[in-house]
């Protein structure tokens, strides 16, 4: 049994967030969140939560009906009182809203999310035959447009993993911490490099999560699955060196189990390895942001032009479909289809 219990943590910490959020919800929101709770995260949950509570907070500021109640005493009949055009005009309110005296804007990516908690919202009860009417069905998501994949190049990522290891272009202030850090920080980055892993994924790994013997990692996808994912011979040597050191360090109570570890000796925090990445990777490139994000994009794009297999890039980053990996690397498959008119010659060139 393990000592360290961080993901029994963030599932309490997440329920508990749940039921802050559902307490300032209508009653019937509770009908919904148990309905999806045996096939869903307690983290999908909690981002449902977040995004129904500011459907239910534009209403109240801007519906003349809804105002004049409390939204925790909003009826389940509401749902069938409002209207295609009502959940339109919630799209147009958060490409732009102010909350706490702050400007929050939503583009594509943003208002898609936010339309598919609503009709997973609406489609539950609607399907549970509670209302008679689902105009959240009736509105299309916002067209994405998709950016250019931002990644690094493969002399960009030599050069950046030779920085870590050397330490070239650090401050000397950053040289002090570096020295206790280095064989961490390589192996961390190695690791998202050589794998594609969230940084979710990385943070929550423990010591027993590396077997060696099989060359992998088990991770727990989003969605609270688990997955092994395999490593190569470059990510292994990071983590033994790495490993050398870690079994010598006293962690903190409470994260004995952790893989990587702060400073203060506790399990990295994702912020952590955020800035860790922002801070090697600007000595690299200042053209591109890159983030660890952009690390598994890295990793995602290397990988499907050595094997042009679009099912296996789905399969090792985890996306559940496979067209969520296709839009992603759309270009990519593009230029093999351009590459592809070319290599089929059906006769032979006349000489001149």
């Amino acid at each position: 049994m393990k000592n360290d219990n961080y993901h029994d943590e963030q599932n309490k910490q997440n329920i508990l967030k749940l039921r802050a959020v559902l307490d300032t919800l209508p009653g019937f929101c509770r009908i919904f969140f148990r309905g999806i709770e045996e096939y869903t995260s307690s983290r999908t949950r909690l981002a449902y939560a977040y995004d129904i509570r500011l459907f239910f907070e534009f209403l109240h500021e801007k519906n003349a009906v809804c105002s004049k109640m409390e939204i925790k005493d909003y009826p389940l009949s509401l749902l069938d009182q409002l209207t295609r055009m009502d959940i339109e005009e919630y799209l147009e309110y958060i490409a732009l809203y102010q909350k706490d005296g702050k400007d929050i804007t939503n583009e594509e990516r943003g208002k898609a999310r936010k339309l598919a908690s609503l009709r997973s919202f609406y489609n539950y009860f609607f399907q549970n035959e509670m209302i008679e009417k689902n105009p959240a069905a009736l509105v299309p998501l916002p067209k994405r447009h998709e950016k250019e994949i931002i990644r690094l190049e493969p002399n960009e990522v030599a050069i950046l993993l030779d920085q870590v290891e050397d330490g070239t272009k650090l401050t000397k202030k950053e040289l002090e911490y570096h020295n206790k850090t280095k064989l961490r920080d390589v192996a961390l980055l190695t690791l998202l490099l050589g794998t594609g892993i969230r940084v979710s994924e990385c943070v929550g790994l423990d010591i027993s999560d590396v077997n060696f013997d099989v060359g992998g990692i088990k991770i727990r996808r989003k969605g609270g699955y688990e997955a092994v994912i395999y490593f190569g011979e470059e990510v292994e040597t990071a983590l033994l060196d790495y490993m050398e050191q870690r079994n010598h360090i006293i962690p903190a109570k409470g994260h004995e189990n952790a893989l990587f570890l702060s400073l203060q000796n506790r399990r990295m925090a994702v912020r952590s390895v955020e800035n860790l990445v922002k801070k090697y990777a600007s000595r690299v490139t200042t053209l591109k942001k890159i983030t660890p994000h952009k690390l598994r994009s890295t990793y995602g794009t290397t990988l499907y032009q050595e094997t042009g297999d679009i099912y296996l890039v789905a399969d090792v980053l985890g996306h559940k479909d496979v067209n969520t990996t296709r839009r992603h690397y759309a270009a990519l498959e593009d230029e093999r289809r351009r590459r592809a008119a070319n290599a089929v010659h059906l006769r032979e060139k006349r000489p001149e």
